[in-house]
C-alpha cells in the first residue's frame, strides 16, 4: 500500500461568504486560496492544497476527506464494514470521489486520482 493510502487528505467546509472566509482564514491562519469559481475556493495552509471552501447559505458540518489508491476496493470496504454510500461517484478535474456516511451518521468522502 503507498504512504498515503487512507490518509485524511483534504478538509472542506461550508462558508456563508467567499470573501469574508478568505479575510479570516488569512489573517487568522496566513492561508491562501485558489478560487474554482464563485462557489467553490480551495485554500492551502502552507504546504500544499489541503481543503476547501463551499459557499452555502446554511452552515454545514466539516467534509473530512480520506485519500484512496484504488477507490472501487475502497468502496467495497466501507459497504463490509457497514457505511452507506452517497449518492453516485463525483468526477472531477484530476479525479473521482464517492461520500458514505459511517455507522455513526458521520459523512466523509474518499477520494482518488484520475
Amino acid at each position: 500500500m503507498h504512504p498515503t493510502h487512507a490518509r485524511t487528505d483534504y478538509l472542506e467546509l461550508s462558508v456563508r461568504a467567499a470573501a469574508h472566509a478568505k479575510d479570516f482564514y488569512a489573517a487568522a491562519f496566513g492561508w491562501t486560496f485558489q478560487e474554482y469559481g464563485p462557489d467553490y475556493i480551495g485554500f492551502n495552509d502552507g504546504t500544499r492544497e489541503s481543503g476547501g471552501m463551499r459557499v452555502e447559505p446554511a452552515p454545514a458540518p466539516p467534509l473530512p476527506v480520506l485519500y484512496a489508491d484504488d477507490l472501487d476496493a475502497v468502496k467495497a470496504r466501507v459497504l463490509a464494514a457497514g457505511g452507506t454510500i452517497l449518492g453516485k461517484d463525483l468526477e472531477f478535474p484530476g479525479g473521482r470521489r464517492f461520500h458514505f456516511r459511517d455507522p455513526s451518521g458521520n459523512e466523509l468522502a474518499v477520494w482518488t486520482k484520475a
